[in-house]
């Protein structure tokens, strides 16, 4: 028991309380030691009970899950995974919540959900949030102007440089981080962020609103452009694929794999198939080793790879992997990667640096 992660549930329904209960319970390193249907009774809880990781609803009756967790951040942080409704004003107010601190979000169970697969989904959650680096919250900054890119081509084959990125756990704060260091006329960029299926387009216009370059979720079939970042949707694969006058765009709706749809590897092995040498690969923050194998295919066939640093990470899983295997020219803070990774795609050669 002493070993297990101890987690408190919020939520104001008790059919939502209990099914949760029962899938975390069910594994062996994880218990629940309280439920709390309302924020004023998770306060009395959390005093009494020192859970390790919280769920959170989003939406709750007498004091909203934003407004608790951001009142917990600022006087008892700890790890929040947030539970959200599959609803317009429920995804964007989990990624307002990964903002104010939260590790990570996941949407409630459908009714024709697969519960296995929500279950190992949830529970892996729990386990990043345990382990995961928490950060104080930079406050909310208005948009930038955003401009139009300059003169946005599309990338020949053979020609100019594509960038690939993969995230998960404390990625979508990285990733804002990251491309908030990206130029309007930078080179393509094709990104995949574990999260879960609705709420990838409500991230992209997010992004999209902080970031100068244009931010789409993919639909597939896009040419690739300069100044423009595409983002895999939550429900297929990305990859890129050559076309007839450049690069495209590609969704698989296939099998998870590293129990992830869309998953870091399948757009790496796309990368290192397809555009070789011109390829840029970067791995920033999340558990588990999604993302190393493809990284080191890339490598292998002459990409220049990137990986974040371990004291910048929220939780240096996948980073650490690809470093440890050898995928990884150069590890980075956060903040340098940006300004790092341009410098390659202009001409300058990566040299292989451990940090942190």
């Amino acid at each position: 028991m002493a070993n297990k992660t101890r987690v408190l549930i919020i939520d104001d329904s008790a059919a939502v309380r209990m099914m949760l209960s029962t899938l975390i319970n069910a594994e062996p390193d994880l218990t629940v030691v309280g439920l709390a249907e309302d924020a004023l009774m998770a306060q009395e809880m959390i005093r009494l009970l020192h859970p390790d990781v919280l769920t959170l609803d989003v939406e709750m009756p007498k004091m909203d899950g934003l407004a608790f967790l951001q009142r917990l951040m600022s006087l008892r942080p700890m790890p929040v995974v947030m539970v959200s409704t599959y609803t317009e004003a429920g995804t964007e107010k989990a990624l307002l919540a990964l903002e104010l601190g939260a590790v990570d979000v996941i949407g409630k169970l459908r009714a024709n959900g697969n519960r296995k697969e929500y279950a190992q989904a949830l529970t892996e959650k729990i386990r990043a949030a345990r382990y995961a680096r928490l950060r104080p919250r930079k406050p909310f900054v208005s948009a930038p102007v955003k401009m139009p890119p300059v003169a946005a081509r599309s990338s020949e084959r053979g020609g100019g440089r594509v960038i690939f990125i993969g995230a998960s756990t404390g990625g979508t704060e990285a990733l804002k981080e990251l491309l908030a260091g990206f130029p309007a006329d930078c080179p393509p960029t094709l990104i995949v962020q574990h999260m879960p299926e609705t709420f990838t387009a409500s991230f992209a216009r997010r992004l999209d609103s902080l970031c100068l370059p244009r931010v789409i979720e993919a639909q597939g079939g896009e040419r690739l452009e300069n100044g423009t970042v595409y983002l895999a949707p939550g429900h297929s694969h990305l990859q890129v694929r050559s076309g007839p006058a450049g690069y495209l765009t590609g969704l698989l709706r296939a099998e998870p794999v590293n129990r992830h749809r869309p998953a870091v590897d399948v757009l790496f092995d796309s990368a290192a198939t397809v555009v070789g040498r011109q390829a840029i690969g970067v791995i920033l923050t999340g558990m588990g080793k999604d993302g190393a194998q493809g990284l080191l295919k890339m490598r292998q066939a002459g990409a220049q790879t990137f990986g974040q640093d371990e004291a910048s990470c929220v939780v240096y899983g996948m980073p650490q992997e690809a470093f440890r295997i050898g995928a990884v020219d150069e590890q980075r803070p956060l903040g340098e990667l940006a300004q790092r990774v341009l410098r390659v795609a202009s001409g300058e050669t990566a040299t292989v640096k451990k940090s942190g």
